[in-house]
């Protein structure tokens, strides 16, 4: 792997009594696109907030360009975050913002830049995501695949050393699927960055991730490359990717904790996927 530009060493988090993630170890290197996948209520999402700094570990650290995110105050923190980009699930646009101003808005509340260069620079993202002939129209004038391929300019907009993607292709089309899939690998090649996907979708991500961490029970249980982790015999693996409805994950939610097992709980009442 390349060299890291992000490092999860031994993270250990939890909400309240409940246990989610335990001795996590995680190195994502520069320049490469690496998948985040596992059943829902696996921690997926909670690895993306602890990254952001919107949650911190109870153990452990996390390092994003050698920094350890637990020790920097607001300020490094929003200082580091100018560094990170995030595509939300569904997008998360201001519904009473353009398109343009959705991917102005990062640009005029970190940069000092004049207007006609951010408008240089919207328009040149808009355009990087084929909709630049979109910019005067709403959220609400726009489909989903339109409205996810803003978000991801939006994401870009400060050209950021790490994008992260927070199921990416959930709610697609099969022709919008394809194309964001493409779309993440394109725009990661041509800044630099290093992306991570958090998602379900096998196919998608298989065709375009360098790397795979598969979570499950807490932790990390299966890495590698996508050839790797289609030739892997682990029955939780196999399960998740032949999308079989037999196996160790099961549909009931059972109790966090229970016998030290955190649950391969999937999409049972009570388990969400924001919250884990």
């Amino acid at each position: 792997m390349p060299d890291s530009i992000l490092e999860l060493k031994d993270v250990e988090f939890g909400y309240g009594e409940k246990p989610v993630l335990s001795s996590v170890d995680m190195r994502f290197g520069r320049g490469q696109v690496i998948a985040v996948m596992g059943g829902s209520g696996c921690g997926k999402t909670t690895i993306l907030r602890l990254i952001g700094g919107l949650a911190r570990a109870r153990r452990g650290q996390v390092l994003f360009e050698g920094q350890d995110l637990s020790t920097l105050d607001e300020a490094g923190l929003y200082a580091v975050r100018r560094r990170m980009g995030m595509l939300f699930q569904f997008g998360a646009l201001f519904t009473d913002m353009s398109v343009f101003d959705n991917v102005a808005f990062p640009l005029q509340e970190h940069t000092d830049l004049p207007d006609e260069m951010i408008r240089d620079l919207v328009l040149m993202k808009l355009n990087a995501v084929g909709l630049r002939g979109a910019r005067d129209l709403t959220p609400a004038e726009i489909s989903g695949g339109m409205a996810r391929r803003v978000a991801l300019a939006r994401a870009i907009a400060l050209d950021p050393a790490l994008i992260m993607y927070d199921e990416p292709f959930a709610g697609l089309d099969p022709i919008s699927l394809g194309i964001t899939a493409n779309l993440i690998r394109t725009v990661n090649r041509a800044l630099g960055a290093t992306s991570i996907l958090v998602t379900h979708d096998v196919p998608e991500s298989f065709g375009i991730a360098d790397y795979v961490y598969f979570i499950a029970n807490g932790g990390v249980h299966a890495e590698g490359t996508p050839d790797a982790l289609r030739a892997s015999t682990d029955p939780v693996v196999r399960q998740f990717i032949d999308a079989a409805p037999d196996g160790p994950f099961k549909f009931h939610y059972a109790n966090a904790g229970l016998n030290g097992d955190f649950g391969f709980a999937t999409a049972a009442a009570g388990s969400t996927e924001t919250r884990a």
